[in-house]
């Protein structure tokens, strides 16, 4: 019996492991949750932040969900909240329009 319990134990804790977590960015290709004034939030935020570092690259350079993994790897080291994570995406994403 202890080894039933042994098994079944580590089973629902191994499927628990491996289940994928929730996302905390709402960051999503194609959708726009900014409003008009976030998104000229996140156009400074992306001229100062990015700009500080590295030549602006052009929005249209790349599709939504490349700009997801962008974004994903650069916001960290620009220090960006997770807000201003998605308003620089969403101003990025409606530049290209």
């Amino acid at each position: 019996m202890k080894k039933l319990f042994a098994a079944a134990s580590f089973t629902a804790i191994l499927l628990v492991s491996c289940t994928p977590k929730a996302s905390t960015s709402s960051t999503t290709p194609g959708t726009t949750t900014s409003t008009a004034e976030q998104i000229a939030q996140g156009k400074t935020i992306f001229e100062n932040s990015c700009g500080r570092c590295h030549k602006l690259p052009d929005p249209t350079s790349h599709n939504p969900v490349q700009w997801v993994g962008i974004m994903n790897s650069m916001a960290p080291k620009a220090k960006l909240t997770d807000e201003q994570h998605q308003w620089v995406y969403d101003y990025i994403v409606s530049a290209k329009k």
